[in-house]
């Protein structure tokens, strides 16, 4: 497998040198998914699962990216591509940064498909048809979020536009195949749709391997946090603790050892024939992976600084390169499942909101932050010092770091906050000088130049241009 992932690689470089001019943008990627019946429109349903699988999106490269370019993860590798993000130094041109791009509207355009396709259906019954439609609008709302905060910004703090909107099936190029982007307040306005579409025609919770009335909610209850409505941030994450069965695991590990453990919400399953690339990118090849990102040192000896806190034991430590790697993710398979969704999370959105509120509630907030800081063996912050609503605050976006390490959450949540100018500065790396975030345009990333190319409709942020 190692060795396949190594031509892979080499394979990609030398597409990175193609003339890209002529290609068609990835907006209008044409997707043959013959939606007949029910069994047909099951089977799309899986592949719209498997385009959230992806290594280049939920597989590894969107958890990579978000890391990266914090204060948690760093380049040490010979990858280039990550190397610039982690330098803030990221071009147009950056392969991973394209791959996440295209894979997310693959994943939209494969939604669209059985959205258009499923309504018109006549075998199945309305509840099979509204179970399926639930499931696309639910990802294709997933996939439009993280277009939109990754190219787009957070209205007031970071980024001018949003990301092309496209909800019709892309089945040919025509000219709707080179849209413009939406405003960054219509793009999470679809999102918000979307999501509000999958929370009404799903009931419910079964398994958090698919989408359900519970993931809609949790994903609006980030959604709300994004968009500073903190009374509805805070009523969605309630609803999400009070209305299922979801609990707090007691072995903090259990969460990734296991698969879909009773705090999981939405958790993507891969099996040994089906694996992800997380685990191959973090471990250091003494342990079969590549090590080509691992936990920046003063994040590792601050998490393992607390010494009751369960969570530093998922860190490790490679001896013949001397760094800090995650292993929430580990199974030499490759085939651990990567978690989307947690129970966790929204006792953190739900303390934060209450926190940031017009009357804040701090007993409510700090109740909810004590809920994750016992659960990782440590003591509760009240009396401690912790009292003002700025004071809370803090100790939130600190547990959010440990709590969510190798998940994906740090990048976004500090540019979101407004945080990320003053957080990430200095940030020392094992095999280069100090880095900085010193430009605010690069608090949203590029629009990968290929697309740039292929589209005249479509406009670069600024801080690329």
């Amino acid at each position: 497998m190692n060795y396949f992932k190594y031509c892979l690689f080499i394979l990609l470089i030398i597409t990175v040198g193609c003339d890209v001019l002529n290609q068609d943008p990835q907006t209008a990627i044409s997707e043959d998914i013959a939606i007949r019946d029910q069994k047909s429109a099951e089977a799309a349903l899986n592949g719209l699962y498997s385009q959230l699988q992806s290594g280049d999106y939920y597989g590894s490269n969107l958890q990579i990216i978000s890391e990266v370019t914090s204060d948690i993860s760093q380049s040490v590798g010979t990858w280039d591509f990550y190397r610039e993000m982690d330098t803030y130094v990221t071009s147009a041109g950056n392969l991973e940064n394209r791959n996440l791009w295209s894979q997310a509207y693959t994943t939209v355009n494969h939604a669209n498909n059985l959205i258009a396709d499923v309504p018109n259906l006549e075998g199945p019954s309305q509840e099979v048809k509204d179970k399926i439609l639930g499931e696309a609008y639910f990802i294709r709302a997933l996939a439009y979020f993280d277009l939109t905060r990754t190219y787009g910004g957070i209205p007031g703090v970071a980024g001018s536009m949003g990301v092309p909107l496209v909800t019709e099936p892309s089945r040919e190029i025509n000219e709707d195949s080179y849209p413009s982007r939406a405003s960054i307040e219509a793009s999470y306005a679809q999102v918000e749709s979307d999501l509000q579409e999958a929370e009404a025609r799903l009931s419910g919770f079964t398994t958090a391997n698919y989408a359900s009335e519970a993931a809609a909610k949790a994903l609006l209850s980030r959604l709300y946090l994004y968009l500073q409505d903190f009374d509805q941030a805070e009523q969605y994450a309630t609803e999400v603790i009070d209305n299922y069965s979801f609990t707090l695991v007691d072995d903090f590990a259990d969460i990734f050892v296991s698969e879909n453990s009773p705090e999981a919400i939405f958790e993507l399953a891969f099996n040994t024939t089906d694996g992800n690339d997380i685990r191959f990118w973090h471990f250091p090849s003494s342990g079969g992976g590549r090590g080509d990102i691992a936990l920046h040192d003063d994040y590792a000896e601050m998490v393992m600084s607390r010494s009751a806190d369960e969570r530093a034991g998922l860190i490790g430590f490679d001896e013949n390169v001397g760094v800090y790697y995650p292993t929430k993710y580990q199974k030499p398979g490759e085939d651990d499942n990567i978690q989307v969704l947690r129970l966790a999370e929204m006792y953190l959105n739900r303390a934060e909101a209450r926190a940031r509120k017009s009357a804040p509630d701090l007993t409510g907030a700090l109740s909810d932050l004590n809920r994750i800081r016992s659960r990782a063996g440590l003591s509760d912050t009240t009396g401690t010092g912790v009292d003002t609503p700025d004071e809370v605050l803090m100790a939130i976006e600190h547990e959010r770091a440990i709590e969510f390490m190798e998940e994906g959450h740090r990048w976004f949540n500090m540019v979101r906050t407004g945080r990320a100018m003053a957080v990430f500065t200095d940030i020392d790396r094992t095999n280069g000088d100090p880095v900085s975030l010193t430009n605010a345009g690069r608090m949203v990333f590029p629009i990968p130049s290929r697309d740039i190319d292929a589209n005249e409709n479509l406009d670069q942020n600024e801080a690329y241009k």
